[in-house]
């Protein structure tokens, strides 16, 4: 597959998938990678909806670790949507995987309410207004809440959702409260979160929640994820999930 001007192709380093990217635009990083994992539970022949998609990382990762039906990858900038349906084609996932180039807020115009199994969503983590330079730089649109908010995408899984359906997020801690309680206010309820902690002795700084739509109130916390050893390697836990021989 022709590459364009600063792209290259990264090996996931498992079932030989690949994913193109720019090196001038937002990459992926390790809370794509547990996300996909976090949410590897989902139901065989499911149907996901993989919001703030970028360039399908998780959709990818998610379609080779399960056997879901469908997953629709939600993209609202067009050069990230284009090369997420490019790395779809290279890895041959165009039969499970569909790349939506759309604002999500306007998605359920495309796909219908309560007709999803799951939702995936590594969102922007900074509130609009903090830090921001170019409200047109990929780089901030996927870092900051400038085309959408954490309360959009919440009110948007609450429409998609069937009964029972879950959400699978990735966020950093300082929004825990915020993602929680924007969860409760539409009717999905917290049942599991897993911290990530960048290494022992230190606090965490990212969390994995799951929420179920109209689930009774229950919530269970996960045995932490510690990122590296005290000498700065991956522990064994990172080790599976990014399926490096230990």
């Amino acid at each position: 597959m022709k590459l364009k001007k600063d792209e290259r192709v990264d090996d996931l380093q498992f079932k030989d998938l690949k994913i193109i990217q720019n090196k001038n635009a937002f990459c992926f990083g390790i809370d794509a990678v547990l996300l996909s994992d976090f949410a590897k539970n989902v139901k065989n022949n499911s149907t996901v909806v993989d919001l703030c998609s970028g360039t399908g990382i998780v959709a990818i990762l998610l379609e080779g670790k399960t056997k879901i039906k469908k997953i629709y990858a939600v993209e609202i900038q067009q050069e990230m949507a284009e090369m997420a349906s490019r790395s779809v084609l290279l890895n041959h996932q165009e039969e499970k995987i569909e790349v939506i180039n759309e604002d999500l807020k306007r998605i359920d115009t495309i796909l219908k309410k309560d007709s999803v199994d799951a939702i995936t969503v590594n969102p922007p983590y900074k509130k609009a207004g903090s830090g921001i330079i170019n409200e047109t730089d990929t780089k901030s649109i996927s870092r900051h809440e400038v085309l959408c908010t954490l309360e959009d995408i919440i009110k948007v899984s609450a429409r998609l959702l069937k009964t029972s359906g879950s959400i699978y997020m990735v966020h950093r801690t300082e929004r825990l409260v915020d993602v929680l309680s924007e969860m409760r206010s539409e009717k999905i309820e917290p049942k599991r979160i897993r911290f990530i902690h960048p290494s022992y002795g230190k606090a965490p700084n990212l969390f994995l929640v799951e929420g179920i739509k109209h689930a009774k109130p229950f919530l269970k916390i996960e045995e932490p994820i510690y990122v590296y050893e005290k000498d700065e390697n991956y522990t064994d836990t990172i080790k599976e999930i990014y399926h490096i021989d230990k």
